[in-house]
């Protein structure tokens, strides 16, 4: 099974079982919340049933069960209102740090809050004519209350273990991809340094027996350029050292190389617009060019064959170094713009997918900018910019 297959079962787990503890503790939670709230709900019955004996009390009544059951009320808020909504009394209700009249203000809002909720008992006297009564109005306990809030807490935690749980894949997952990387780039370039030596070594044997033959700087130049394959991908096995380089100089070496290796149906251009002309940024020369490259190589590739243009510009936009690689080729398909840079997408028959991948990572993870595709429109062509900082130089 591969790796992403793994991972993606994981989540799937992982999403599954917070959804189950969520449910099943909401669901157990609201059951046990429900079922206080019917036994303060009897309480508070039991206790307007006091209030009432008490107020229709006589000599002969005994007051020693009602004022028991009245005052062993500790929890739950109650607030007694006449029934001109006077406050008779209230046990139980936690008061702001307020003055006297604003505490009885408070008082009397919080009881017409509870009783326009419904949490209200009302108590008639004198029956039959049930003129007079009293409103027991009563709201949930602390307790209760907190108890409420806990399923949503737990709700939290599971949602924080569950991110804090995919984070951690991600990262793992990154980190073995970081390791493929280092190992297949490290192990290409030292493939390649072997032949490459060789060659080396047959083209000085050729200088010395054939000066005059006007094919050996063709073969040089390749010698050289399969060097800097080699090189780029010793570099992008580790984090490369950057350093201040000419950006006219790395767009120009891109273009002369494109014009050897392009077809002349394709115009290959670029417009530098700085002061002086030139701009140095902090880069590694070698990855940058390669970056240019590959977007050059897309960019033909998606002409087809057929007469076009790819422009190359280059500008400074507040902080920002912009490149612009633009192109007037098929364009890409809206649905496909998401994934560009995503190792192993392509739309070519035979094509890998790592182009604009390596690009990516060259530009995002090695100089701290932005790749990506500014527009793209069907057979009017494509622009893929890349921003970085600006240095002060």
């Amino acid at each position: 099974m591969q790796w992403t297959d793994r991972v993606r079962h994981v989540k799937v787990i992982l999403v599954i079982v917070a959804v189950l503890i969520a449910v099943i503790s909401l669901i157990v939670s609201h059951r046990l919340i429900r079922d206080l709230e019917k036994e303060e709900q009897n309480k508070m019955e039991i206790w307007a049933e006091a209030m009432r004996t008490l107020n229709e009390a006589d000599e002969n009544t005994d007051l020693n069960l009602v004022l028991k059951v009245i005052n062993e009320n500790h929890t739950i808020p109650v607030i007694v209102m006449d029934s001109q909504g006077t406050i008779q009394s209230n046990r139980n209700i936690r008061l702001p740090n307020k003055s006297k009249v604003d505490s009885v203000a408070y008082v009397q809002q919080l009881g017409r809050k509870l009783k326009a909720s419904g949490k209200y008992i009302r108590i008639f006297f004198n029956e039959p004519e049930e003129k007079e009564y009293i409103d027991v109005c009563y709201d949930d306990s602390f307790m209760l209350k907190r108890l409420s809030t806990y399923p949503y807490i737990q709700l939290g935690v599971v949602l924080i273990f569950v991110i804090v749980a995919l984070f951690a894949l991600l990262s793992s997952k990154k980190a073995e991809q970081n390791k493929v990387w280092v190992g297949l780039s490290k192990e290409t370039a030292h493939q390649l340094g072997t032949p490459i030596s060789s060659l080396m070594a047959w083209l000085a044997i050729l200088k010395e027996t054939y000066p005059d033959d006007t094919l050996i700087p063709e073969i040089d130049q390749d010698v050289k350029r399969l060097q800097l394959i080699a090189d780029r991908f010793s570099k992008i096995g580790s984090a490369p050292e950057l350093e201040l380089y000419s950006l006219s100089k790395v767009l120009q070496n891109v273009v002369a190389y494109m014009n050897r290796r392009t077809s002349k149906k394709i115009a290959i251009e670029s417009q530098i617009s700085f002061e002086g002309n030139d701009q140095l940024v902090l880069i590694s020369p070698s990855l940058f060019e390669w970056v240019i490259e590959n977007l050059c190589k897309n960019a033909v590739d998606a002409m087809g064959g057929v007469v076009g243009k790819i422009k190359i510009s280059a500008f400074r936009e507040s902080k920002k170094i912009v490149i612009e690689v633009s192109d007037t080729g098929k364009g890409i398909k809206k649905k496909d713009i998401k994934n560009v840079f995503r190792p192993g997408f392509t739309t070519k028959r035979r094509g890998w997918g790592l182009g604009l991948s390596l690009a990516k990572r060259i530009i995002e993870e090695y100089h701290n900018g932005k790749i990506f595709v500014k527009d793209s429109e069907k057979d009017k062509g494509t622009t893929f910019r890349i921003e970085l900082k600006a240095s002060n130089h």
